[in-house]
Parts: C-alpha cells; structure tokens; sequence
C-alpha cells in the first residue's frame, strides 16, 4: 500500500528519484502514465493489469471507453531505476503534468501520483474545502448500492 508524500526535485535531463519505501512496493515493470486531476499514476504492474484488464472488457463502441485508454496507454511508459533510484519521466508526460522542477510524490494506496509541487497544493487545499461534501457523496453512493 503506498501512503504518504515525498517531496523531491526534478532534475535537468528529466530524471526523478522515487522514494525507497515506494520503489520497493512497485516491483520490476512498474508503469509511469497520465494520471487524473493533472498528475501522473505511477503503478506496479499488477495494478496496471488490473486496470488494463477492466478496461479491455469495457465495449469498445463505447466513445468513453476508447478516449479513456487512449489517456492512460498512449504515453504510458515502463519505468525502470538506476543505481540512485532515479527514474526518467518522458518530456511529454512531464509537460502534461506541468512539471518542471519541485515535485511531490504522494501514496494514493494502490498507485503514486507525481505532481507539480503547485499543483499539487492548489489541489489538495481545493479537495480540503469539500471534504465534507466528498464523503457525504460517497456516503451516499454505497448506500445505493
């Protein structure tokens, strides 16, 4: 389970160090793609099967369907770490998510999510002032089931 946040800086050529605790967890074909809200999903492989799975049985006549796999494999990308826990993140996904130097690395249970270090606070101060109404929804939304 991956919790908490990190923050790190990224450095000029793109490369980004993942934390020890989160690198252990993702295993050895961990997958670095868009994520939602403007950050990017950083997902072990067995999370991204899942994913990949669900998705593949969804209709493909479905147009919500296809633009969401196109969002998440286009740019998807193996990840891959060298000796100082270092890994790539493509210019395309690092533009996608407005990243440019200081970044925050968060747990979000199943997957990471990087973020531009702005971003991030702008975000999560917006998701702080609907808590409330976020879990009143959700709430809500197991009791129908």
């Amino acid at each position: 389970m991956f919790i908490g946040r990190h923050y790190h800086t990224l450095e000029s050529k793109g490369r980004l160090a993942i934390p020890p605790s989160f690198r252990t967890q993702l295993g050895k074909k961990p997958i670095v793609t868009r994520g939602l809200d403007g950050c990017l999903f950083l997902v072990p492989d067995g999370t991204w099967q899942k994913l990949t799975t669900s998705l593949r049985g969804s209709p493909l006549t479905k147009q919500d369907t296809r633009e969401f796999i196109r969002l998440v494999a286009h740019d998807a990308k193996l990840v891959t770490f060298d000796a100082q826990g270092r890994t790539l993140i493509p210019r395309i996904l690092r533009e996608y998510a407005k990243i440019e130097k200081k970044v925050v690395i968060a747990g979000s249970l199943d997957w990471i999510e990087i973020w531009d270090q702005t971003h991030y606070h702008q975000h999560m101060k917006k998701t702080a002032q609907e808590a409330e109404i976020v879990a009143e929804r959700l709430t809500q939304a197991a009791k129908d089931e």
